[in-house]
């Protein structure tokens, strides 16, 4: 295969989100806003998250970024929908995740939690599913799966909520795809040039 080829789509490819049903990291994404909320409001604040979940190292790291609140941050967490009613509580650390910046209209925050650690949850989480954080971890990853978690950021002057999002599969940068097709274009253009094999003459 050409190197160069080859050269870019290995470096690429570690950009993809793990999808494979042997992936130990799963990556997801949400735009937060007040309209996302529920009832939806008229905050211009926004913000944007990206939660890693891997389970082989239990661990969940969670990147949080956001401005232009109305009010001052109070709070900000998980939520698990529950069905039938998918109606549902806090799953992660309550009120607020450790460290992430309160009193604030804008902000940064990037923590990695031990999933095996009581502390990484809502007790109530715990106990709902199993009462030992392994099943809350369970619970939990099934419904990142499914689509059932928001991250919410709550202020002072919307305690049930001023930015939230839904979390849902990471999708690669436009560029990583080039790069990709850029990649399979040069390995095609390599062999579209390679000599064909030379015929072995029949025997007399």
């Amino acid at each position: 295969m050409n190197r160069l080829a080859l050269a870019v789509i290995l470096s690429t490819s570690s950009l993809l989100p793990a999808a494979s049903a042997h992936a130990a990291t799963f990556v997801y994404d949400a735009a937060l806003s007040g309209p996302n909320e529920s009832p939806p409001n008229a905050s211009a604040g926004t913000g944007f998250t990206t939660v890693t979940y891997d389970d082989l190292l239990h661990t969940l790291r969670v990147q949080v970024a956001f401005s232009g609140l109305t009010g001052i941050t109070t709070a900000s967490h998980i939520h698990v929908l529950v069905p039938p009613a998918l109606t549902g509580g806090v799953a992660t650390q309550t009120p607020y995740f450790t460290g992430f910046p309160l009193g604030v209209t804008s902000g940064a925050y990037d923590n990695t939690f031990d999933l095996t650690q009581a502390s990484s949850w809502n007790g109530a989480f715990i106990t709902a599913n199993g009462g030992v954080p392994a099943g809350a971890e369970a619970a939990f990853a099934l419904a990142l799966a499914e689509g059932r978690t928001y991250l919410n950021i709550h202020t002072n002057l919307f305690p049930g909520g001023e930015i939230r999002g839904f979390l849902a599969p990471a999708v690669p940068e436009p560029a990583t795809w080039s790069l990709l097709m850029l990649g399979f274009g040069l390995v095609g253009a390599s062999l579209r040039r390679r000599p064909a094999p030379a015929r072995v003459a029949a025997a007399a």
